[in-house]
Parts: C-alpha cells; structure tokens; sequence
C-alpha cells in the first residue's frame, strides 16, 4: 500500500473522493514523515498538529467539501495567520500573532485546506537564511527566500505549500530542491496581508510535486471553481531558448542540461528557435536592481525607523542602497519595466513558451548563502508566469531542472507545453 504523505495533491483527492483516503489518514501519514524527516530538513517554524487533527476530523465528518478538502498546507512565514505566530523569521516580530489572517489564508480555509503550520524563510523574505536544509543533502541549500515551503514539499512532508518571489525567491527553491514550482502571472493571487518588500515585484506561487496539481491548486488560491484551463497537451509546443546576457554566469552542467532538453523537445517535434532578447530588454536586469533596492524603503519603514539594529545586515544594505538611487532612477526603471511588458507580445507569441535557466546550477554548499536569483528576477520584473521542471540530478547529485516561461495570459500554453514535455522527456511528474 502506498503511504498517504508521498502521494501527490491530485492522487489525494481522488483517493479521499473514492472513499480510500482520509483526511485524518492523509494528515497522521504527513506528521510521521514530518517526525521522521523534520529534525534533519528544519523546514518548520510552528505548527499545530492537534487543531490540524481536530480540523481532519471535522473536514471527514462533514464529506471534505472545497477543492482542496482535507489536503495539508505550509505557508511560507511572511503569510500572515490568526490561527499561528507570524515572525517573518525577525527577532522584531518574535512572538506577534497578526488579529486577521492574509487574503490567501482566507482562500485556503474556504477551499477547505488544513493548514498545519509556518514554514521557514530568510528575514522579510529578503536574504538573511533560515535554518532549513536541502533534503537531499544538509549540507547544502534548499535556496531562498521561500526555504521551508520547497523543502517541505520536496522530501514528502506536505503535498502544498506557499512561496513568495521578489526575484527568485519560488522558482530557485523548487530548483535546488527538485521539486515543481510555480510562480504565476504578478498578482493572480492576492498578496493582500502578505508581508510586503516590493510592491512591484512580489509575487504569491506555490510548491507541488505532480503536473496535475497545478491547475487545482492555482484554481484553489484563487478562489475559483474548477481548475486552471490547460492547452492540449497532445499538440507539440512552440519552444524558444532565451539564453539572456546573463547565461555564461551560470555552472557548465546547468548550461548544457537547458540546451539538451531543448535539442530532445525538438527532436521530438517541437517546434524551435532560439533568441536573443533585444534592446532595453537586457537593462531590465539594473531596472530591477534598482526597483528591488528602492521599495523596501517603504515596505519596511516601520521596522527601518524604529528596529534598524534588529534588521539584518544584508537588509540594512539594501536599504542604503536604495537611499543612494533616487526618485528620478526609480521612475526611469519602472517605466523602463512597464513599456518592456506592454512590448513582450511583439517578440514572444502567445503560442510560444520559452525555456530558460531557473538557477545558476545545482544548490550552493553551506546554508549561509541561498543562491543567486540572477535567472529569475527578469521574469519576475515582467509580471510573466514561471515554472520550475525537475529533469535531472548534477554531478554533487543535486537537482537540476528548467524554468518554462510563457506571456501573460497564456498560461493554459504554459501547462499544456508542461505536460507534453515531460512526457517526451519521460519525467515522472503525473498522477
């Protein structure tokens, strides 16, 4: 018999819903990996297992009702929650219990989700690290800022959990920790009682380990019915390899792992081309520099005027680096963004998907550095839907995978190109 906790999301909810499974069944399986798992991983700030049992209890005796009844969840700790401390991983909040829950949490309860608790992330989901671990190795990283959720779901402790990206803050994790992460369009999920860094650039995703949870889950935090639309996935894709001027700054076997997928799926009958982003587009990279560093200075003025020796040094950085731009630089570089994401649908079709580096390669050693976003934030800047694919294992026997991109609107594209490629690939990220 198969372990409730290594079932994915979807095969859950068709077990619960032909009368296999139960949410109480489904929930002591993920504590008994938990305690099994927890004390190597750390992917946990706080949970509450026996409300999480009452809560089972009530969820089966009531039929599971909502698209996610009875699925487990982790939220990243810079999701705010009446039911948990919210400590944003700051001594300054240690101990703060926020009165009303986030827009998202609200979501997840009126889906019908568990909540179990708060997982690990680096300080104001800025770049302070958290004590969670790579599951698949300690020693090394799990990347950052959205640590705990990625690691959690990766090593069978959770089938969901939440992540935030300012940069690459979602789709860096799921690629150091082997596992599909999803970043969707900049707010299709409401960030609204979030803690906040960038207003222009913070973007709610989250962590699941099968292409047929994506849908039910993106569905789910948005609060609607069904699923996400996705495209046929029988018909081969429009693939597109944007390399970016950044791509010689990425490790040799990440490189050659993106250009040997991209060589299969077109061998297999996608159809390819390669691109080069033109100009401005290259100068988005500063833009976000420039956006990323200037925000905090709002985000986090309270904690900058009344708790600066409590931020963390690499914040404090970030906020005297924003000092020094100015509001004429910060003006140019949004503007800068804006005018690139009205112009992306003249060099991207909404047919086509690009495939690209999702980290500089497999996950740093040591935990005091999460990795660098450098692959992500032009995305991230664009407003545009990301997705991490798990493909392969490097040298040090991490992971390494591939980040999908597509424009935004075209997201049934993005799953469907998803689906047929790991198929091709022979990936198992089904059921």
């Amino acid at each position: 018999m198969i372990d409730p906790a290594n079932l994915t999301l979807s095969a859950a909810l068709r077990a619960m819903k032909a009368g296999d499974l139960t949410a109480a069944a489904l929930l002591e399986a993920c504590l008994e990996r938990i305690n099994a798992r927890e004390p190597e991983v750390l992917a946990w700030v706080t949970m509450d297992r026996e409300a999480a049992r009452k809560k089972a209890a009530k969820m089966d005796a009531a039929g599971r009702p909502g698209a996610l009844g009875g699925i487990p969840v982790g939220l990243k700790d810079i999701i705010e929650t009446s039911d948990f401390g919210t400590e944003y991983n700051s001594i300054i909040y240690r101990g703060y219990r926020p009165p009303v829950d986030a827009a998202v949490v609200s979501t997840l309860k009126n889906a019908g989700s568990n909540i179990l608790g708060k997982t690990v992330t680096t300080t104001f989901a800025h770049r302070n690290p958290g004590p969670t671990r790579n599951p698949h190795n300690p020693g090394h990283s799990p990347g950052g800022s959205s640590s705990g959720s990625a690691a959690a779901v990766a090593d069978g402790m959770i089938p969901l959990a939440l992540g935030t990206q300012t940069g690459g803050s979602v789709l860096r994790p799921g690629a150091y920790c082997g596992v599909l992460a999803y970043k969707p369009a900049f707010d299709a999920i409401n960030f609204g009682g979030t803690k906040q860094i960038s207003a222009t650039l913070d973007t709610l995703g989250f962590y699941v380990r099968s292409l047929d949870d994506i849908p039910i889950a993106g569905a789910a935090l948005q609060g609607l019915e069904g699923g996400l639309p996705v495209g046929d996935d029988t018909v081969a894709p429009k693939i597109t390899l944007i390399r970016t001027t950044s791509w010689n700054q990425a490790d040799q076997v990440a490189r050659d792992l993106v250009e040997d997928v991209f060589d299969k799926l077109g061998t297999s009958g996608a159809q390819t081309r390669e691109l080069d982003l033109p100009a401005p587009y290259p100068d988005l990279f500063d833009a976000h520099t420039v956006i990323g560093a200037v925000e905090p200075l709002s985000a986090i003025a309270w904690e900058i005027e009344n708790h600066w020796e409590d931020i963390p040094e690499p914040t404090r950085k970030l906020v005297e680096e924003g000092r020094t731009y100015g509001l004429q630089k910060y003006v140019e570089a949004t503007a800068l963004a804006e005018s690139c994401r009205r112009q992306l649908h003249h060099i991207i079709d909404p047919e086509e998907i690009i495939i690209t580096l999702p980290a500089p390669g497999e996950a740093p050693e040591g935990l005091k550095h999460t990795g660098s976003a450098e692959f992500n934030r032009l995305w991230t800047l664009l407003h545009v839907p990301c997705l991490h694919v798990p493909v392969d294992k490097g040298p040090k026997g991490l992971p390494l995978g591939i980040q999908l991109v597509s424009l935004r609107g075209s997201e049934s594209t993005l799953l469907a190109a998803a689906r047929w490629s790991a198929r091709k690939l022979k990936l198992d990220l089904f059921g």
